[in-house]
């Protein structure tokens, strides 16, 4: 089988009956907040925006709220044992809890996704303070992930009610370029990406915009699916992948086992210079995969012609591919937890509406490489 391709059109209105308007934001639950939060900011440029916590009110965790242009992060950790972020901690390490979507109208959200099957984790609550009023709710979706509905038309505030300013004088990074999220990409258990294909057609109202099978995503010794959801409008994207037969333990199979489970494996951030965004980002300390040299002998043979010189691009090791409709450059971070689980991909799309697929079996042998020194291949 070769990938398939859908038509990627925008969904009317009358029939998007979950129009989403992008990702609000991304929240990780971590084992310390304010060291992670630390750490965005000084390897990855985030600001510092908001802070709550016992002195705001929220006495079981403490969460932080960084910012770079569109992308907002914010780390959580618990302050107690016995709690729901405790326990998520406790199985899965650090990683992504909610995936936060921005819409309309979050308690309409909530009704269209929960009557059509989602399981809810948050009823339409509204929250104010001197601000004005923010609306968010939630569903489950694959794991222990979530995505919560943000309804931000009637709040003027930084973040949200709960939350205070927060800021350091003394610490204030310079952005490394980061605009906002391009895609979130899901692992799922064996035989579960399909069902969850499902879940987000009948659920969400997202198509299927692109499938790539265990032959277009394989090295000699691993193999997994991936397919590719998008929401009517195009504005969220999630890849879903799932592991495929092969010699040897595919990434995901080595990311179910050390995560505990299926979730969130990477957060694609997008830049508008992935030059310099990376070297930035390196400058920083922050680390990235690595394929051999020789991918950039015949690299414009096989993508054509590029306006970026490609000097740069085989020093830093950023990959490149083409689809019909422009091409777009990528780079993966090596995983920022101690457990082989979450990363990043840097990406800077020149018109492309792909994912790379001419990379897939240079970036997984890296990956296998990595694997291999865990000894977890």
């Amino acid at each position: 089988m070769s990938t398939t391709i859908t038509n990627d059109q925008t969904i009317s209105p009358v029939t998007d009956f979950l129009p989403l308007e992008g990702t609000d934001y991304v929240e990780f639950y971590v084992g310390n907040a304010k060291q992670a939060a630390h750490y965005y900011m000084s390897a990855f440029g985030f600001q510092a925006l908001a802070y709550a916590g016992p002195e705001t009110g929220m006495k079981d965790r403490a969460s932080y709220a960084v910012r770079q242009h569109q992308l907002t992060f914010v780390l959580t950790t618990p302050l107690k044992p016995g709690n729901p972020v405790a326990d998520h901690i406790a199985k899965h390490g650090d990683g992504v809890r909610s995936l936060s979507l921005r819409v309309p109208d979050a308690k309409k959200a909530w009704e269209e996704t929960t009557k059509r099957g989602a399981r809810s984790c948050m009823e339409p609550t509204r929250l104010k303070d001197k601000d004005g009023e923010l609306v968010m709710s939630g569903i489950h979706t694959y794991g222990d992930t979530i995505h919560l509905f943000i309804e931000r038309k009637n709040y003027r505030g930084a973040f949200m009610p709960g939350y205070r300013p927060w800021n350091n004088p003394y610490f204030q990074p310079a952005d490394t370029g980061l605009l906002y999220v391009d895609h979130c990409v899901g692992n799922v258990g064996w035989n579960q990406m399909n069902p969850w294909v499902k879940f987000y057609e009948e659920v969400m109202g997202f198509k299927n915009i692109l499938s790539f099978d265990d032959e277009d995503i394989s090295t000699e010794y691993s193999a997994l699916m991936s397919k590719v959801m998008s929401s009517g409008n195009g504005f969220v994207k999630f890849p879903i992948n799932e592991p495929a037969e092969g010699k040897k333990k595919s990434q995901v199979e080595e990311y179910l086992d050390f995560y505990n489970g299926e979730g969130c494996q990477h957060v694609a951030l997008a830049t508008n210079d992935i030059v310099r965004t990376v070297t930035a980002l390196q400058s920083r300390g922050v680390e990235f995969l690595k394929v051999p040299t020789t991918y950039y002998d015949e690299l414009l043979d096989r993508v054509g012609p590029i306006e970026e010189d490609l000097a740069p691009l085989r020093e830093l090791g950023i990959l490149v591919d083409r689809d019909h409709e422009g091409y777009l450059l990528q780079l993966f971070s090596k995983p920022v937890e101690d457990r082989p689980t979450l990363f990043f991909e840097i990406i800077q799309r020149k018109g492309a509406k792909s994912f790379g697929k001419g990379n897939f079996k240079a970036l997984f042998e890296a990956i296998e490489r990595e694997q291999e020194a865990r000894g977890n291949l």
